[in-house]
């Protein structure tokens, strides 16, 4: 648990930057284009080949944020679970949801671009980016990730 504290606070300061870049620290609205998003590497608790860009809020802290994350087709995020609610609409591509504890491609629905899921807070998910997909993703912060299995976490792979 401390582990996906530190890099969720690791997440805080990659997300700072971009977010210093694209909002005004004394205005609070936000009217951005997609070719105006700034991308970088998605945090470390994600596997590498993601890459997130910041479109409102601070992630790492408390209050509402809003994210999109890049993944290449054929991008797995394994079983995990969040302790608040995450909303996820598809942006582009074909992006697939599974519930339970296990990564199990037979139990997942795909969503085109438009496709909406709610996953309420410590419900155990996993997804797939079945085609290049863009996701966004938005939810009350402080954003944190934890996998069921703990070796799926590619923090505790690189920590090792």
């Amino acid at each position: 648990m401390r582990k996906t504290l530190l890099w969720s606070i690791g997440l805080v300061a990659i997300m700072i930057g971009v977010a210093i870049a694209q909002e005004s620290m004394t205005d609070n609205h936000v009217l951005t284009t997609a070719k105006d998003l700034k991308w970088g590497d998605a945090p470390p608790v994600f596997e590498k080949g993601a890459t997130m860009a910041l479109v409102s809020g601070d992630p790492s802290k408390d209050g509402l944020y809003c994210v999109r994350l890049k993944m290449p087709a054929g991008y797995r995020i394994n079983a995990h679970w969040h302790p608040t609610d995450e909303h996820v609409t598809v942006i582009s591509g074909t992006f697939a949801l599974g519930m339970g504890d296990k990564f199990d491609k037979t139990t997942m629905k795909e969503l085109p671009p438009g496709g909406y899921a709610l996953l309420p807070a410590q419900m155990h998910h996993y997804a797939m980016a079945k085609t290049a997909a863009i996701v966004q993703v938005h939810g009350q912060g402080p954003f944190q990730l934890t996998y069921v299995n703990p070796a799926d976490d590619p923090t505790q792979r690189t920590a090792k």
